[in-house]
């Protein structure tokens, strides 16, 4: 039986194929978009990661800034100079502001006392789109809670609190001068401004994932936080009690005399700290733009301005004389009325003939010709390294900005008609710390000892280190030249030979030197018939424990170092005695004789 063979018309083959097809075109379809999918994994896990979670976390994230608490300036005993107290920073979410703009702000303008216009703006939104605006900063605490009160029961929203420090000067113009103030942001002066980096601290950032940008944080979401850093405090050396009472028997002073300005250093005389350190005018750190405040009152004068010393820097020339071994106290002078030099006659500031004064009695009755005649046996270059190891023509740098160095010529360019003006005070400049530490030299047994404001060590944002822990001694003259010459500067309180008996301090040795000097006008670099009078000096004489320095810029009523100065010394010294209960010492008085 023939066998019998399938056949047709090839359908069932293409049925077969057409399944395959498919399959390997879906295989392929798949493949491409399994690569693009891998490749943007890449992208976003390998290639760039961070910006891509940052434009993740960006969207619906919340920061919120946190401040460092500024830290605080303290006096010597820890007593705060400047320190924080709680304020609040006042927030408006212009989204729910807007609408009540012209009536909150009118609220918040009252309350705050800010302007309404700029509080308007901010209510409204500064920026398109904004739901965080400052309406006010630095408000007290209690303030604001009752401000925000007010608004609740108002009805009004959007308006929130933030912490936000407010910097308080507990003891207002005290030490204003040194310490400085601060703006909304930014210091604007003295040690606020020296030391900001320490005092200001480092801020932290708290963030979170948050819901309609409304800054509700989104439970199990990542956020993260990064404390501040509070700013480290600063120690000053100043005694606030001792700043306070030299502050306002200065002010008295300025008034009694109608000057126009004066200051007052005080030191310890072993160790240079600076007990107080005080300018008038000054002005409340609290309030520096009040009316009448001068744009001059809020800086130290005693550190940027310049004048001349006058007779006190005889003291600095007659002590180098002794060191130097070409003078002694009983050395013996003729004192003509006036001596005629090359290029102008000098003369004393008291009529007199021809005298005879020993080098005790030249520093007592404060004679210029007297001094010029001793400060023969120097060349100039001699002179002005003494004085140059005295501290002068040089800051002190003890960490006030603008301080100046003074202007001492070079000894190689002096001329001798310069160098007797230089001996008896005139032809150069020195500003107040200067020339109290150049007294303090000789108040310390010849060992000059660099003054210091900080106490311990602290670094100035131009990157100085400053503070007692780098303070320097350097021998300038012998003990033996300067005890001689503090014998000699004893004389000038006696009530019978010296010019400033109302320096005296009533129990202690005092050993003083008065100064007039004239003053120089800025605009034409001439004489402009005003003065600066002033009184430097030590107690107790004999084991000197505090340096006084006193100056008195144009005064309008007639008198000199000794009349005007002299009795600011005396209250200020015979102060500082009392409070650090400082004993007399019982020495006797000096014998140094002051005629021949």
């Amino acid at each position: 039986m023939p066998s019998i063979r399938a056949t047709g018309n090839g359908k069932r083959g293409a049925s077969r194929g057409a399944p395959l097809l498919r399959l390997r075109i879906g295989f392929v379809l798949i493949a491409i978009v399994l690569s693009f999918f891998g490749a943007r994994l890449v992208q976003l896990q390998g290639v760039d990661p961070r910006s891509y979670a940052a434009m993740a976390a960006a969207e619906g994230a919340a920061r919120l800034p946190l401040e460092a608490e500024r830290g605080d300036i303290l006096d010597r005993n820890g007593v705060p100079l400047a320190d924080s107290i709680r304020g609040k920073m006042v927030i408006a979410d212009p989204v729910l502001t807007a609408g009540t703009a012209p009536d909150l702000a009118r609220l918040l303008s009252d309350r705050l006392s800010i302007d309404y216009f700029k509080t308007l703006s901010a209510l409204r939104g500064r920026n398109t789109g904004s739901r965080y605006e400052y309406v006010a900063r630095r408000v007290p605490s209690t303030l604001a809670g009752d401000t925000l009160a007010a608004l609740d029961d108002a009805g009004f929203e959007g308006i929130t609190l933030e912490d936000d420090p407010i910097r308080d000067y507990p003891a207002g113009d005290v030490a204003a001068n040194l310490i400085g103030y601060m703006g909304t942001d930014e210091p604007l002066g003295g040690f606020e401004r020296t030391f900001d980096k320490q005092l200001a601290g480092t801020d932290g950032l708290a963030t979170w994932q948050s819901t309609s940008g409304k800054g509700v944080r989104i439970p199990l979401r990542e956020s993260t936080l990064k404390e501040p850093k509070d700013g480290t405090p600063l120690h000053t050396t100043i005694d606030r009690d001792l700043q306070w009472f030299t502050a306002k028997v200065l002010a008295q002073a300025v008034q009694q005399y109608r000057a126009e300005s004066a200051s007052a250093v005080v030191l310890d005389t072993r160790t240079g700290e600076t007990l107080a350190l005080v300018d008038v005018p000054t002005f409340d750190a609290n309030a520096p733009t009040a009316p009448g405040v001068k744009k001059e009152d809020r800086g130290s004068r005693a550190m940027s301005d310049t004048y001349e010393p006058g007779s006190v820097e005889k003291v600095l020339t007659v002590s180098s004389l002794i060191d130097a071994g070409k003078a002694f106290p009983r050395q013996k002078f003729k004192v003509p009325p006036n001596l005629a030099r090359q290029d102008r006659v000098i003369g004393d500031w008291f009529d007199h003939g021809m005298i005879r004064l020993t080098l005790a009695g030249i520093i007592a009755k404060s004679s210029n010709i007297g001094t010029v005649l001793a400060a023969d046996a120097f060349s100039p270059p001699q002179l002005v390294a003494y004085l140059q190891r005295f501290g002068l023509g040089q800051k002190t740098n003890v960490g006030v900005s603008g301080e100046t160095q003074g202007l001492l010529k070079s000894g190689d360019v002096m001329t001798s008609q310069e160098k007797d003006r230089v001996a008896f005070g005139q032809s150069l400049s020195v500003n107040v710390l200067q020339m109290a530490a150049a007294v303090n030299t000789i108040a310390n047994k010849g060992v000059r000892v660099s003054p210091s404001l900080i106490s311990g060590s602290a670094v100035t944002d131009e990157g100085m280190t400053v503070g007692t822990d780098v303070a320097t001694r350097t021998r300038v003259v012998s003990k033996q030249a300067a005890r001689g010459t503090a014998k000699m500067m004893e004389k000038v309180v006696d009530p019978e030979d010296g010019v400033a008996p109302a320096a005296a301090v009533p129990g202690y040795l005092v050993a003083g030197k008065t100064g007039t000097a004239q003053r120089v006008e800025a605009e034409c670099g001439c004489y402009d018939g005003s003065t600066t009078v002033s009184f430097g000096g030590f107690a107790p004489a004999d084991d000197a424990r505090f340096t006084v320095y006193v100056v008195v810029h144009a005064p309008r009523v007639d008198g000199g170092g000794g009349s005007i100065a002299g009795p600011v010394f005396s209250r200020i010294m015979g102060y500082v005695l009392g409070r650090y209960g400082v004993e007399p010492t019982n020495g006797k008085p000096s014998r140094l004789p002051v005629e021949w």
